[in-house]
């Protein structure tokens, strides 16, 4: 009779475990996590952008081994003059072709700026514009507070909004080219 009433109670006290955290698993989360790469990169938002940025660079890419192509051809064309040329004459060249080369290394520098000030400007946009659906999904999980999931050492997956962010930013924002005030 002890037995059945240990298994009795064990299974008693295994029930309301459960009724438990079933609560606390619907219970408001004062804090949810996001992950912002993953939210930029896997929206159709942030994919544009990076397919955007990744083919101005594949284009800078290409642009700079013509210019590397064509300045080495000059370079081995300036030395074979040379043997032939007043040292005055080779000197003003070799001088011209330096600074030919200064000059084109820092406009190409600058290209490759803007192409992540672009990133970074759109990026920033990006989170703007989400600020809103954000507000939203914190409202629905009773959150006062998002934090970068990169920044918690531990937590359960429960806190973590960015897959429902993603979806929700696709369905208001899609890929972010057209005014995002016109759609409802």
């Amino acid at each position: 009779m002890n037995r059945r009433g240990f298994v009795a109670g064990g299974l008693a006290a295994l029930t309301a475990t459960a009724g438990v955290a079933q609560t606390e698993f619907a219970r408001p989360q004062p804090v949810v996590t996001i992950d912002p790469e993953r939210l930029f990169s896997e929206t159709a938002y942030g994919q544009r952008v990076l397919d955007a940025v990744e083919a101005r660079s594949a284009e800078l890419v290409r642009e700079n081994r013509r210019i590397e192509a064509e300045l080495i051809a000059e370079e081995r064309s300036l030395t074979d003059q040379r043997p032939t040329l007043p040292i005055e004459e080779f000197r003003a060249l070799a001088d011209a072709f330096d600074e030919k080369v200064q000059r084109i290394r820092a406009e190409q520098d600058a290209k490759t700026r803007e192409v992540q000030t672009l990133r970074e400007a759109e990026q920033q946009r990006f989170f703007t514009e989400i600020a809103p659906v954000l507000s939203i999904l914190l409202h629905q999980r009773g959150a006062d507070v998002v934090i970068d999931r990169r920044s918690v050492f531990l937590s359960s997956g429960r806190v973590d909004i960015t897959d429902d962010a993603i979806a929700i930013i696709d369905a208001r924002l899609g890929d972010g080219a057209s005014d995002p005030t016109t759609k409802e």
